[in-house]
């Protein structure tokens, strides 16, 4: 029942990332990378497409080499959501991916030669509409700034970020997008805060190599989270050392949290104490793992006692409080009926189900009224 909230973000320019639009008044994007081999094209297909089953809008692929840059174009043409082409030295491989249809390619410029190698990628990007992803990651910056810094530090990582800009600046291309990552949280917030302060292009934000599943989720949600909140960022990435579909479902998580965009279900629970009066643990496991394929928006309690249960089903779509003999379902905030602890995950999975199903004919009704 909560509805998206707008934080004030920062101004930004709105490119497009194929039909995605990323930056301006967009919604903020979750992206994810493959980590199949890109010359096996069956399975990086089916990898993208449970990547964007699980709500990503973008996906980026690895094209280190001319083989994987021919797989590339027959994964291109079986992809349903917008792919990035990473690059990283190799300009051949950039103009490859372009000449694929990559709807992004992701290239420092700065890494890739002369001048003229730079310019020809340039320019088949302008030719083809194609957009470039400028990353800037302090476990790869530039020998000399090393040198110069001692150790990354944000001034660092600002200053290499505006190397690769005013290359694609010099050459009137300004069609990109930025990220500038640490493994560090404050660094990667620093460093965020002040290129936000120079430059109008979106940023893609992200932790690199932020870590397991669980340690790399914290650090995400602790540097995304802050930087989202003051309004800065426009696309974002969770790199886990994990199966990627959990870095959509982690990206999804944080931007629901802030109420930024909503995608499946919005499950409010309680840790569980010595006062409940069902599994609420169990009957947790069991809704997340069924309802995985719910993609429209509710909110639903899942509370095992009186304490705070009434409370929080009030403000949900359906909500359950624990109860003895019998649980207490709320439907829109009021107190509705009552179930056994037994037949409880059953009855909420047919009840988020019909309720579902309920919305999608009511918007459909409207729409043929119209």
């Amino acid at each position: 029942m909560n509805s998206e909230q707008q934080i004030i973000r920062q101004k930004t320019r709105k490119i497009y990332i194929g039909d995605v639009a990323v930056g301006g008044d967009s919604p903020i994007s979750v992206q994810s990378m493959t980590n199949t081999l890109t010359n096996d094209v069956d399975s990086t297909v089916t990898q993208i497409k449970q990547l964007a089953d699980s709500g990503a809008d973008i996906v980026r692929v690895s094209v280190p080499d001319q083989e994987a840059a021919d797989a590339f174009k027959l994964i291109k043409q079986q992809a349903s959501v917008p792919l990035v082409a990473d690059i990283h030295f190799d300009y051949m491989m950039a103009l490859e991916a372009i000449k694929g249809g990559a709807d992004c390619i992701r290239i420092n410029p700065g890494n890739i030669g002369k001048e003229e190698k730079i310019r020809e990628v340039i320019s088949a990007a302008k030719d083809t509409n194609t957009p470039i992803r400028v990353g800037v990651n302090a476990g790869s910056l530039e020998r000399k700034l090393q040198i110069k810094y001692g150790e990354p530090n944000a001034d660092a990582l600002v200053e290499s970020a505006l190397n690769h800009i005013n290359i694609l600046k010099k050459l009137n291309f300004e069609d990109f997008k930025l990220s500038i990552k640490a493994s560090d949280v404050h660094l990667t917030v620093e460093s965020y805060r002040k290129i936000s302060k120079l430059i109008d292009q979106p940023l893609h934000l992200g932790i690199t190599e932020a870590g397991g599943f669980r340690s790399g989720t914290v650090k995400s949600a602790m540097g995304l989270g802050s930087l989202l909140m003051e309004g800065i960022g426009d696309t974002l990435r969770i790199s886990l050392a994990s199966d990627p579909v959990d870095e959509v479902k982690v990206g999804w998580d944080i931007l629901r949290s802030l109420k930024i965009r909503s995608r499946g279900i919005n499950f409010i629970a309680c840790p569980s104490c010595s006062r409940m009066n069902f599994d609420v643990i169990g009957t947790m496991n069991k809704l997340e793992s069924r309802l995985e394929d719910i993609k429209e928006n509710l909110d639903v309690a899942v509370i095992g006692c009186y304490v705070n249960g009434p409370g929080e089903s009030k403000h949900t779509d359906i909500g359950v409080t624990g109860g003895s003999p019998k649980n207490l379902i709320y439907i829109d905030g009021k107190p509705d009926h009552k179930v056994e602890s037994q037949d409880l995950a059953d009855h909420l999975e047919k009840m988020i189900r019909d309720k579902i199903k309920q919305r999608t004919e009511e918007e459909a009704n409207i729409i043929a009224k119209i």
